[in-house]
This record gives structure tokens, C-alpha cells and sequence, in this order.
């Protein structure tokens, strides 16, 4: 079975300076991005984090301070990058809880205005963990039947990606031909911050942590104001403050 495109669609994968989506930094970007006449396009950075790399995470990745020192900033790419994501759907693996969520940070981070609003986000590794319960590696192997060489480089995971959903849209038909009927199937096409210190309950965003677990954000808001003020002064990701404003804005038009 072949993937109906009705845009083109783009899995990425990042390594970064660790997994921390707040304090961390991107250090190799890769884009594969497929046309929908099947054409691939693919983009790949390597990126000073104007912070240290730390040993063990270039133990895991490769990547060293020495590579990166003449590399450019995140900023300086923002927007090439932006453009080449134009108009895409998004994938990858583990893409919705790492990749995308790291990657929208950084564009926030920077001031550039990027928004997965109206996208479909394409996690392989939601299909993969409910299908069969294993690592990128073994999918390669369980779905391709290849090794697949350069790991943790992340040309060869975004490419790799791509090739694991095409063998996936063979071995299950029950999954759909579309992006979009992937994402339902996947029950990950209603996120409301990455982080899910919110999901959505019955149609309506309610706080998915601390002690206002289960409640609708915008009853905490109009009855606990403070809580508002307390969370952008927190260590949550710009993401997360970025939604929560959308919200309270939401409850001061209603009030209005």
C-alpha cells in the first residue's frame, strides 16, 4: 500500500546536547521530505548550540564540540528551515513527544514564528509500539529487513523512518493510506501542547498535572487567576506558556 499524499509530508530527526526540551540544544538536524508524487527532498544541519555537548550524549550521537564549533547557530538556519518545512505535514519517530516538540522550541526561541496548527504529525513509533513494541533499530530490521547502518546519525534515522512507514502501510491496511487516517488511527491528531501538561478531554483542554489534574484550564483560570502567573514563571517548555496564553486569551474574550 502506497501513502496518499495531499501535501507533502517531512520526517525529521534531531540529536541534540541531551533530552531535556527546555535547556537542551539541537546539534545535527535531517529532514526527509517526500512530494506527492513521491519525489524526496532531504536537508540535513549540523548545529553550534553555543552550549557544551555533553560526553555522553556524544557517545550516544557522535557529535562533538570540534565538529560543531564552525557550525552555524540555530538561528542562523531558522528560517531556511521554516521555508523547506512549508506547507508539510509532519513525521518521524517518536517525533511527537522529541522531535517536533525540541524543534518547535527552538523556532520559539529564536522569535520565528512557526506553528504545527493545521499539520498532521506522524509519530512512527505510536504505529510501531502498538503494532509490535520495539526500538527504531529493530523496526528498521523487524519491517525492512536491514541493519541499519549509522544510527543515531540523524540522515539515517529520518530516512529510516520514512521506509518503516512504507512497510507499515503494507503490513497494516487497517491504518489507512493517508496521512490523515494515520493520525486518527494513532489517536494523536488533537495535542494541545507537547509537553501534555494539557490534553483534551471530551473536546475541551484540561490541566494534566499537579493539583488541578482532570479540570478544564479555563474554569482554573477564571477561578485561580495566580495559577497563570505561577505557571509562566515556571520551568515548562515556551510551548506550554505559549498555549496556556492562547487560552487565557480564549477566557478573557468570553468574559468579554
Amino acid at each position: 500500500m502506497k501513502l496518499q499524499l495531499t501535501r507533502p509530508i517531512a520526517f525529521i530527526d534531531l540529536e541534540t546536547t541531551g533530552i531535556n526540551i527546555t535547556t537542551d540544544r539541537i546539534v545535527e538536524l535531517a529532514i526527509f521530505k517526500v512530494l506527492q508524487d513521491g519525489t524526496k527532498q532531504v536537508k540535513r544541519k549540523l548545529i553550534n548550540p553555543l552550549m557544551p555537548i555533553p560526553a555522553s550524549s556524544s557517545a550516544i550521537h557522535g557529535i562533538t564540540d570540534e565538529m560543531v564549533k564552525d557550525a552555524p547557530s540555530f538561528k542562523q538556519v531558522a528560517n531556511e528551515i521554516k521555508q523547506f518545512l512549508e506547507g508539510c505535514d509532519l513525521g518521524g519517530y517518536n517525533s511527537n513527544r522529541f522531535d517536533i516538540p525540541m524543534l518547535l522550541e527552538e523556532f520559539l526561541r529564536v522569535g520565528i514564528d512557526y506553528t504545527v496548527d493545521g499539520k498532521k504529525l506522524v509519530d512512527v513509533q505510536k504505529i510501531f509500539h502498538m503494532m509490535e513494541q520495539r526500538t527504531l533499530s529493530a523496526a528498521y530490521k523487524f519491517y525492512c529487513g536491514k541493519t541499519l547502518e549509522g544510527a543515531h546519525g540523524a540522515e539515517a534515522d529520518a530516512t529510516a523512518t520514512w521506509e518503516v512507514l512504507e512497510a507499515q502501510l503494507e503490513r497494516y491496511p487497517q491504518i489507512g493510506d493517508s496521512v490523515e487516517g494515520i493520525v486518527k488511527f494513532t489517536g494523536e491528531d488533537d495535542i494541545v501542547d507537547f509537553a501534555r501538561r494539557f490534553i483534551k478531554d471530551k473536546g475541551v483542554e484540561v490541566f494534566n498535572f499537579g493539583k488541578h489534574k482532570g479540570k478544564p484550564v479555563t474554569q482554573v483560570l477564571k477561578e485561580e487567576p495566580q495559577y497563570y502567573d505561577w505557571m509562566m514563571k515556571g520551568d515548562f517548555p515556551i510551548n506550554t506558556k505559549q498555549k496556556l496564553t492562547e487560552m487565557l486569551n480564549k477566557t478573557l474574550l468570553r468574559k468579554g
